[in-house]
């Protein structure tokens, strides 16, 4: 296992390379710049030209990616533009809050969807499993904006019980308890976008992975030789359905730290969905760079242990 890891992580280093390289390309390639974000409106074409030697931006592409790989790999992501700090004490406290808000909703979802999906797909086309259709159908439909934006008309204008921005109140500098408080108070409604969309989901996925295996031969021979209902579902179907789900899970992993950038925008949520959009929006170069390959090496890592995770759960999987 450690000989194949090892293997995965060293394939891993040209594909982060060549990621690195098209978002580089890409991102130089849009049109715009983060001179004018420096800079008054009426400055002369000099000061613009300075100011773009200053950043570095009027190298040629392939020099400005080398000189940033260099700094990169040695932890530097440059100064961001939006915040004049540098990238790595910006990121991350935005992160954290962020990671908050994810890592409670998906435990709470995958706690209760798990379940859900097993019991639908034992009961199939009961009450149950019928009202758990309509319930993915809707919230996998209903735009997040949508719902977002419905919360809070009657939650926090109509009603004034949760407050409409997130942690942006008089409350965020107590500590303590005082401080654990206001962090879950402000959490409920963009909470409840996310866990609904994550549960339509989950519960989807765990049904038809569960439908896939209790119709499968060996699980009526376990029915057959008289084991008990629960052995049958729970130690034989359900190991061979978490296959699917583990998938899931490990593309979860880059959504922790990601955060969701319509959710936290709608909620002014301070996450680094939020931190993202500013800088697209004012070509925060370094910022945008950083976040990028933070996200696909994520994505990269969540595949990793997706794959692993099969070996643990599928005997018939094996890695060297």
């Amino acid at each position: 296992m450690l000989k194949y890891i090892g293997r995965r992580i060293l394939h891993l280093i040209p594909v982060v390379l060549v990621i690195s390289i098209l978002l580089f390309g890409i991102i130089k390639l849009a049109p715009g710049d983060p001179v004018g974000a420096n800079l008054d409106p009426n400055s002369t074409a000099e000061q613009v030209e300075m100011e773009r030697e200053r950043l570095g931006l009027n190298k040629p592409i392939p020099v400005q990616y080398w000189e940033w790989l260099k700094r990169s790999v040695k932890g530097d992501f440059g100064i961001s533009y939006t915040y004049k700090l540098p990238v790595k004490e910006v990121v991350p406290k935005f992160i954290r809050n962020s990671f908050r808000l994810n890592i409670v909703i998906y435990i709470i979802a995958f706690l209760i969807s798990i379940p859900i999906g097993i019991i639908c797909a034992v009961k199939q086309y009961s009450h149950t499993d019928n009202f758990w259709a309509v319930f993915s159908i809707i919230g996998i439909s209903m735009p997040t904006f949508f719902f977002g934006l419905l919360l809070i008309y009657f939650l926090s204008i109509k009603l004034n019980i949760f407050p409409i921005n997130g942690m942006i109140t008089p409350g965020k500098n107590a500590v303590g308890w005082l401080r654990v408080k206001d962090v879950l108070y402000h959490m409920v409604l963009p909470g409840i976008v996310l866990i609904i969309g994550s549960l339509a989901s989950l519960v989807r996925y765990t049904r038809t992975a569960m439908l896939e295996v209790i119709n499968q031969d060996y699980i009526r021979t376990a029915r057959s030789k008289g084991l008990e209902e629960k052995v049958v579902i729970y130690k034989h179907a359900f190991r061979n359905a978490l296959i699917p789900i583990i998938t899931i899970v490990g593309f979860t992993i880059p959504g922790l730290f990601s955060g969701a950038v319509i959710l936290e925008r709608i909620f002014i949520w301070p996450g680094i969905g939020n931190v993202l959009m500013d800088a697209v929006n004012v070509r925060d170069y370094n910022m945008v760079m950083a976040l990028n390959m933070f996200f696909a090496m994520l994505t990269l890592l969540g595949n990793l242990l997706a794959d692993i995770g099969y070996a643990l759960v599928d005997p018939r999987i094996k890695v060297d």
